[in-house]
């Protein structure tokens, strides 16, 4: 059954304090006129340039657990328009994302563009997929040229999504992403400094 994000976020203790705040009529419009039908273009491309995400689980205790994950910028891929897919690099061995989703797949994942003020909100199913038992997936999702050491796979089948506000999301930028923004200045003050050369040399 397809939904859409508010159906599945929205609680009755959450839509009862929508109610109190007065924002309850909106989003019961939101719920009642959108469904999940697969992630889009804009969906793709927004993932397919992202070096970082933030997954959130939850175990036995009770307790949610969000992680950070990273690597080379477009190591979570799309496979189709409801699944991604990443290599799961070995990290410090605690295992609290991976043991919670044997026993709770159900997950939760933020991408965030800061730059551009963006935010992508996900609902998933996670499931855990060995290195040996998918070897046409592995050659799919590995980053051959990123330094790691991969220890499993995991494909996200996604129940829906939602673009989010963008207020308080702070721009940051990333080194490549300032050399980038100064490239054309650095070229010109090159222009400038061989300029003032031949000048000198002349004068």
């Amino acid at each position: 059954m397809a939904h859409s994000y508010a159906s599945l976020a929205f609680s009755d203790p959450i839509k009862a304090l929508q109610e109190r705040y007065g924002s309850r009529q909106t989003y019961a419009r939101v719920e009642k006129h959108t469904t999940f039908s697969g992630l889009t273009l804009n969906e793709a491309g927004f993932i397919a340039d992202r070096d970082s995400f933030y997954i959130a689980s939850y175990g036995e205790n009770g307790f949610p657990y969000i992680q950070h994950r990273g690597g080379p910028k477009g190591f979570l891929h799309l496979i189709d328009d409801s699944t991604l897919g990443f290599v799961d690099f070995r990290g410090n061995k605690q295992y609290i994302s991976v043991g919670n989703v044997i026993t709770h797949p159900q997950v939760s994942l933020i991408l965030v563009d800061y730059p551009q003020q963006t935010r992508l909100k996900i609902y998933a199913e996670a499931e855990i997929v060995e290195l040996a038992d998918r070897p046409e997936l592995f050659s799919q999702l590995d980053p051959t040229a990123y330094k790691h050491t991969p220890e499993r796979m995991m494909l996200l089948h996604v129940k829906a999504f939602d673009w989010n506000c963008p207020q308080h999301i702070i721009p940051r930028y990333t080194s490549e992403e300032i050399n980038e923004a100064l490239a054309s200045q650095r070229a010109y003050i090159k222009q400038l400094e061989a300029e003032i050369d031949r000048l000198k040399g002349a004068a």
